[in-house]
C-alpha cells in the first residue's frame, strides 16, 4: 500500500520523487514457466547498491498481472521500504491495467508510469483524456504521465500530448504528479515545453540523461527516469545528484567520460526505434548483464540483439572506463543465476 494519500500525492511526490530511476526487467527460469526469484532480487539490491533511489517494474515482457504482482512483492523486499519502485501500466488494455496496478498496488508499488495499449488508437484528444482519467480514477497510487512519439498520438497533435490536453489532465486527475516528459523525441522540446508550463505543480522529469545533464545548467530537476542507465552502473546517479547540488562542471566531467557508451547505445537504438516504436528490452538486459545484473532469457515475443550491436555496446563502456564483465556472451542467455 502506498504511504500517502491520494490528496496528496503531488506533495508526497514533490518531497520524494528525487534522484534516479533505473529499469529492472524480471528475469525468468530457464524453460521460461516462471520469475526467477534470485536474479530479481539480485537486479533490485544491485539498482539500489549502484545509487538508484527508483526502478520501473518493466511490464513489456509477456509477464502476467499476478506474476507482476509477485515481480513487484519480490522487489519490495529486495529493496526495502526507501526503495520506490514503479508499475508500469503496459499491460494489453484499460481493464487488464486496472486490475493489474491494483494488485501490483496490494504487492508494494509506489506509483505509476503510465503507458497506453498498442491496440489503443485514438482520433481525438477526448478519447486520450477518456483512456488517462479512467486509469487515474481507479488507483490511489502517484501516477506519472508519459507523452513520447511511441504511442502515435501525433495524429491528433503534432506534439502528441498538447499543453491544453496536459494542463486539463492536471486539473482533473489530481493524482497525477509527474510529467516523463518526451514529446517531440529525440528533440528536447517536450521537456522545455512541460517545465515551461508545469514546473510549479508536477515533478518534470526528463529521463533522457544526455539531455539531462546539459540542461540541468539551465533547469531545476530533481528526478530522472525512467529509462535505460544502469547499464552505465554508477554514473548517472552520481552525475545527476552533483547537477542538482550545483556542481554541473563536476558533473559534465563524468558526462563527456562516458561518452562512447552514450554513442555506442544511440547507434544500437536507432537501428530499431525509429521504425518500430517498440524498445527492445532483450537490448537493455544485454546492456544490464555486461554490468553485473542478471540477464538470461525473455519470453517471446522478443526482440533480438546481433553480434553486431553486442560487441560496441561493451566496448563502449570498456572505452569509457565503466564497469564491465569479462564472461563471453554465450552467458548472457545463461543468465548469473540460472534456474
Amino acid at each position: 500500500m502506498a504511504s500517502y494519500q491520494r490528496s496528496d500525492a503531488r506533495a508526497w511526490a514533490r518531497e520524494h520523487l528525487v534522484g534516479c530511476s533505473a529499469v529492472t526487467i524480471p528475469s525468468y527460469s530457464a524453460d521460461l514457466t516462471r520469475l526467477n526469484e534470485r536474479g530479481i532480487r539480485h537486479d533490485v539490491e544491485l539498482a539500489k547498491q549502484l545509487g538508484y533511489t527508483y526502478t520501473l517494474l518493466c511490464a513489456e515482457v509477456a509477464i502476467t498481472p499476478e506474476e507482476n504482482a509477485q515481480f513487484t512483492s519480490l522487489a519490495r523486499e529486495a529493496g526495502g521500504q526507501d526503495f520506490g519502485l514503479f508499475f508500469h501500466a503496459a499491460f494489453g488494455t484499460l481493464a487488464e491495467n486496472i486490475r493489474a496496478v491494483k494488485l501490483a498496488e496490494k504487492a508494494g508499488a509506489d506509483i505509476v508510469l503510465l503507458s497506453y495499449p498498442p491496440q489503443f488508437w485514438p482520433t481525438s484528444e477526448q478519447e486520450i483524456y477518456d483512456y488517462t482519467k479512467q486509469f487515474c480514477d481507479a488507483t490511489d497510487l502517484a501516477v506519472m504521465l508519459f507523452p513520447i512519439p511511441l504511442w502515435g498520438f501525433e495524429r491528433v497533435h503534432p506534439s502528441g500530448m498538447s499543453v491544453e490536453l496536459v494542463r486539463r489532465l492536471l486539473k482533473d486527475c489530481p493524482n497525477i504528479v509527474a510529467i516523463k516528459s518526451e514529446q517531440g523525441f529525440p528533440l528536447p522540446a517536450g521537456i522545455c515545453e512541460m517545465y515551461h508550463h508545469f514546473r510549479d505543480e508536477v515533478v518534470i522529469s526528463c529521463p533522457i540523461e544526455g539531455d539531462a545533464i546539459p540542461l540541468m545548467s539551465l533547469m531545476k530537476l530533481q528526478f530522472s527516469g525512467t529509462s535505460n542507465t544502469q547499464w552505465m552502473s554508477d554514473y548517472y546517479p552520481r552525475a545527476f545528484e552533483l547537477a542538482r547540488q550545483g556542481e554541473w562542471e563536476a558533473a559534465m566531467a563524468l558526462y563527456w567520460k562516458v561518452n562512447p557508451a552514450r554513442s555506442a547505445n544511440g547507434a544500437a537504438a536507432q537501428s530499431y526505434a525509429g521504425g518500430t516504436g517498440v524498445l527492445n528490452r532483450t537490448m537493455w538486459k544485454y546492456q544490464d548483464w555486461l554490468a553485473g545484473f542478471n540477464g538470461g532469457p525473455l519470453r517471446a515475443p522478443a526482440m533480438r540483439i546481433p553480434d553486431r550491436f553486442m560487441k560496441p555496446l561493451r566496448q563502449g563502456l570498456v572505452a569509457s572506463g565503466l564497469p564491465v564483465t569479462d564472461d563471453p556472451d554465450s552467458q548472457f542467455m545463461v543468465g548469473r543465476f540460472p534456474c
